[in-house]
């Protein structure tokens, strides 16, 4: 759900947080934040009042609250990442409310302090396309590269929109449409094209090549073509879609192929493709410094 993470620090105080941009919503680890308010010094300690709250919002009628509460795999103190409890702004003012403490105002500005950074940036969309293009570039990125990346950021969000449109609304469902025209044109589902160039948390499409975001891009804004015209609803039509959107760009991967031979779809990444030498660089000196500070723990 979550397309970054981020460590956002209040009075000095980090709290993890998640930002799903199908949804335009920020979402806050509770217990990070039940820590600050109650000054727990220690993460069991404020996972131990989150589960006492729990039980008394609980008790108090609060049912639809905690059932709205969603779960994210964060990373914990020890670098793992762990199923966490997390809430929308929203969600959290309400959980505020029912603790006692002198925090509690100064966190509620924080909070929409937060929140406004991002409303600006929807407001004004160059703020977004600044803060892409800053992000890229620091890791080592080619300006050629970004600017077709930020095409493709723009294509999709189009489909996005369009699916909503037309009535999908589970996140489980874009998943299944994006796989579907992901194996369209190139033959792999998201997970199989990810295993290919030895991907897990990272991104797939920072990862691909300029032949492979195009083919990509291509493939979704026929997708988002198709149903602006014929209108489909709900989930299954709009599966039927997604396959023919894919099968235009496989079509192409395979007629390119055919006039160069040789294969679009490669095993590389982003460093091996030149795309980005100096995030490269950069995170061999980080992992040759973490590696004499800290010692290898063989179970991880």
């Amino acid at each position: 759900m979550a397309d970054y993470e981020k460590m956002q620090l209040f009075e000095d105080q980090p709290i993890r947080t998640a930002w799903d941009e199908e949804q335009e919503e920020w979402y806050f680890s509770v217990v990070d934040v039940v820590g600050v308010l109650t000054g727990q010094d220690t993460p069991r300690g404020a996972s131990n009042y989150w589960a006492k709250l729990k039980q008394r919002l609980k008790e108090e009628g609060a049912d639809q609250l905690l059932t709205n509460c969603q779960q994210l795999k964060l990373k914990a103190t020890d670098g793992k990442r762990r199923l966490t409890d997390v809430a929308t702004t929203e969600q959290l003012l309400r959980i505020i409310q029912s603790v006692p403490s002198p925090r509690a105002e100064p966190l509620k500005m924080w909070l929409a302090q937060v929140g406004r950074e991002r409303i600006d940036e929807t407001l004004d969309p160059e703020q977004i396309a600044e803060r892409l293009v800053a992000t890229y570039e620091r890791q080592g990125y080619t300006r050629e590269w970004i600017n077709q990346r930020l095409q493709a950021i723009s294509a999709r969000k189009e489909l996005t929109d369009e699916w909503k449109d037309r009535g999908v609304t589970q996140h489980s469902e874009y998943a299944i449409l994006t796989d579907e025209i992901t194996r369209a044109w190139s033959g792999m589902s998201t997970r199989q094209y990810k295993n290919l160039k030895g991907l897990k948390k990272e991104s797939l499409r920072d990862n691909m090549s300029t032949a492979e975001l195009v083919l990509n891009m291509l493939a979704e804004i026929s997708t988002k073509e198709i149903s602006q015209t014929e209108k489909p609803e709900g989930f299954t039509e709009n599966r039927e879609v997604a396959q023919r959107g894919g099968r235009i760009a496989g079509n192409a991967r395979r007629e390119l192929e055919q006039q160069t031979g040789r294969p679009v779809i490669t095993r590389k990444t982003a460093a091996q493709l030149n795309h980005a030498v100096t995030a490269m660089l950069e995170n061999s000196v980080k992992e040759a410094e973490g590696s004499a500070a800290i010692p290898e723990n063989k179970n991880e």
